[in-house]
């Protein structure tokens, strides 16, 4: 059974590896295509090659390329409507022949909308409609039947991703851009901007000057319960940090004369409301520390802590 595995893999290997020799100047028109295109970018497939298409649809409206996926026969039930004039359609058939896109291309042929079709086969009903044709080499599936869709599917979703990432380099689609897309999960939480975490209701720090009394310093970590407390100038700007950690240390120490001064950690790692959210887990991770401050204008607005981020899903 191992070897039968690793037979399927090394299939798929030299099939991307075929679809890797095989491309050309058809790629780079199909991506012109697209890109002087105002609208939407439909992807339609059938079968497992629209379940392909699906995902392909996903990764170009993830990246910047305004796509969805569109079943083909619902569209000859009326979703071509969905096909307007300033759109582009991207069709899947390894065959070339599925009947159910005969409907689509039809309707594009006799509109004006550019078709950029994706197959095995030269010569096919989809090849012939293609504006674009993008023609996958011939290999056989994995499938010791050489039926079921397995090496095709595969080399479709890695040209699919190819086109993607190549539209994305083009329009100079940043990770804030993708972050915008993506607002849920780790990810999206990842690439958030500190001022979107710290929203508009986020306690800021509790502060203390550097001259205040030891006792001063417990009570405002235990009344802030951020587990550190802000050590700041007469003009509110910051100057250090002392945290629930510095404070059992001191313990070991004669605490009767001690100020804030004498434990607080001096210049403390700070990051500003415009930081990523992935800089403030990174830093907390790198100096093996809990907490920080978000600072503006160096003065301490809110505290960062690892606790916290691990609970609201920012640290998986």
């Amino acid at each position: 059974m191992l070897a039968r595995a690793r037979e399927v893999m090394a299939l798929n290997i030299e099939a991307l590896a075929a679809l890797s020799d095989s491309l050309g100047e058809p790629l780079v028109e199909a991506c012109r295509v697209i890109l002087g295109r105002p609208g939407y970018l439909v992807v339609t497939g059938m079968g497992k090659s629209g379940h392909i298409g699906g995902k392909i649809a996903a990764t170009l409206a993830s990246t910047g390329t305004n796509a969805f996926f569109v079943h083909p026969a619902e569209m000859s039930h009326g979703d071509l409507g969905m096909l307007r004039d300033d759109c582009t359609l991207l069709a899947i058939s390894s065959s070339g022949e599925s009947r159910e896109l005969r409907d689509p291309l039809l309707f594009c042929q006799r509109h004006g909308i550019p078709v950029i079709g994706v197959t095995q086969r030269e010569g096919s009903f989809l090849h012939r409609m293609s504006t674009v044709p993008l023609v996958m080499p011939r290999v056989a599936e994995a499938c010791p039947n050489n039926l079921a869709p397995t090496t095709s599917t595969l080399m479709t979703l890695a040209l699919g991703d190819a086109l993607a990432m190549v539209l994305m380099d083009q329009r100079g689609f940043t990770a804030e851009d993708f972050g915008q897309r993506h607002p849920g999960g780790s990810l999206g939480m990842r690439l958030q901007r500190v001022s979107e975490w710290m929203g508009d209701k986020r306690e800021p720090p509790v502060t203390l000057p550097e001259g205040a009394a030891f006792a001063e310093v417990v009570s405002a970590i235990t009344k802030g319960r951020q587990g550190c407390v802000a050590i700041v100038e007469s003009d509110s700007r910051l100057i250090g940090m002392i945290t629930d950690g510095d404070v059992r240390r001191a313990f070991l120490r004669d605490i009767t004369s001690l100020k804030a001064a004498d434990i607080m950690s001096r210049d403390p790692i700070t990051v500003t409301p415009d930081a990523r959210m992935s800089e403030v887990i990174d830093l907390l991770a790198a100096n093996k520390i809990a907490n920080l401050f978000v600072v503006d204008d160096r003065r301490p607005v809110a505290v960062a802590h690892i606790a916290e981020l691990i609970q609201a899903g920012y640290v998986s």
